[in-house]
C-alpha cells in the first residue's frame, strides 16, 4: 500500500502533445502542489521524457518520475485511450508505433487543412508547425479556429467543424486496442484504460471493454479523474474488482488556466480501494524501489 503522505498523478500532458506547459514547468508545478509521483503521458509521443530525465539528473527537487505515454486506439469503432506507465521510451516497438501514430495524426490535420482552405481559411499547417507539439490533435485545430475567429470557442469548433458532422471532419486511423496494449507491455510497462467513464458506453458495453482490455494484457483502469461523478467512481471500483484490474488515477492536466485539472487534483481513493491501486503491481514496486535506491 502507498504511504499516507504519497500523492500521485499518473496522467498529464505537456506541450509536446496538446498541453500548454513545458515538461520542466510540469515538474515545478507538481512539486509545488505536493505531488510525490508524477507520470507524463503525452498523446502518442514520449519527447517530453528526455527533458524530464535531464532535470532529474541535475538534482532538482522533483516528484518521483514515471515514464508514460497515452496511446489512441480503436475498439469496435470507438476511440479509446490507453495509458502506458513505466514504459521504456527507447524500446523500438514503442518508437515504431508512436512514429506511425504521429504520421497518421499529421496526415489527418493535413486533410483538415485542405478542407479548411477550401472554405476560405488557410494557414493551419503553418500554425501547427510553429508549435512545439510532436503529436498534432484536434485540440490544436480548435485553437487555430478560435485564433482565426472562425468560431467563438473551442467547444463550438468541435460541433461545427471537428465533430463527425463537422465541416472539416476527418476520421482517425488509430492502431487497435490489442496493438496498443501489446506495445506498452513490450516496452516493459503496464497498460491502464484511461478515463473509462468518459466513453459513450452503457454499463454492459463498459464491462465488455474492461473484459477486452484485460484479455489483451491490460492491468488497470483509471478509477478517478477530475469531475468524475461519485457514483461513476464507485462503479469503476466495483468494475476493477469484478474484472481483477488495478485502479489508477490522474488529473489529465493540460492547461494551468483550467483550474479544475490542476496537477495532483482529482478525487482520492477511499481505504477500500487503496489495496487494488497500481502501486501494488510488481513493475511499480520494482521500479520505484530501484529509483529510491539510486537517490
Amino acid at each position: 500500500m502507498m504511504q499516507p503522505e504519497a500523492k500521485i498523478d499518473l496522467h498529464c500532458h505537456s506541450y509536446y502533445s496538446d498541453g500548454t506547459t513545458s515538461p520542466a514547468a510540469l515538474l515545478m508545478q507538481a512539486a509545488e502542489n505536493g505531488v510525490t509521483h508524477l507520470a507524463i503521458t503525452d498523446h502518442d509521443c514520449t519527447d517530453g521524457l528526455e527533458e524530464l530525465s535531464r532535470h532529474k539528473e541535475q538534482g532538482q527537487r522533483t516528484p518521483t518520475l514515471i515514464e508514460g505515454v497515452e496511446i489512441s486506439c480503436d475498439w469496435q469503432g470507438l476511440e479509446i485511450h490507453v495509458v502506458g506507465l513505466f514504459v521504456d521510451r527507447h524500446d523500438l516497438t514503442l518508437k515504431d508505433l508512436l512514429q506511425t501514430q504521429q504520421q497518421a495524426r499529421k496526415h489527418r490535420v493535413q486533410t483538415m487543412a485542405a478542407k479548411l482552405e477550401s472554405l476560405g481559411t488557410p494557414g493551419l499547417m503553418d500554425y501547427l508547425e510553429g508549435l512545439p507539439a510532436t503529436a498534432y490533435t484536434r485540440s490544436h485545430v480548435a485553437n487555430f479556429l478560435v485564433q482565426e475567429q472562425v468560431v467563438k470557442s473551442r467547444q463550438k469548433s468541435f460541433k461545427s467543424h471537428l465533430g463527425k458532422r463537422g465541416k472539416i471532419y476527418v476520421a482517425a486511423n488509430w492502431c487497435t486496442l490489442e496493438v496498443a496494449i501489446a506495445t506498452v507491455n513490450a516496452a516493459g510497462g503496464f497498460a491502464v484504460l484511461a478515463h473509462p467513464g468518459r466513453y459513450p458506453l452503457n454499463k454492459k458495453k463498459l464491462e465488455a471493454l474492461a473484459q477486452a482490455f484485460k484479455a489483451c494484457g491490460g492491468v488497470g483502469i483509471e478509477g478517478s479523474y477530475p469531475n468524475i461523478d461519485p457514483n461513476m467512481m464507485k462503479r469503476l471500483e466495483l468494475l476493477a474488482r469484478q474484472e481483477d484490474l488495478l485502479l489508477s488515477g490522474g488529473s489529465d492536466f493540460h492547461d494551468p488556466a483550467a483550474r479544475w485539472t490542476e496537477l495532483g487534483k482529482f478525487p482520492r481513493f477511499g481505504i477500500s480501494a487503496q489495496t487494488i491501486g497500481v502501486w501494488t503491481h510488481p513493475i511499480w514496486q520494482a521500479r520505484i524501489a530501484d529509483e529510491q535506491g539510486r537517490c
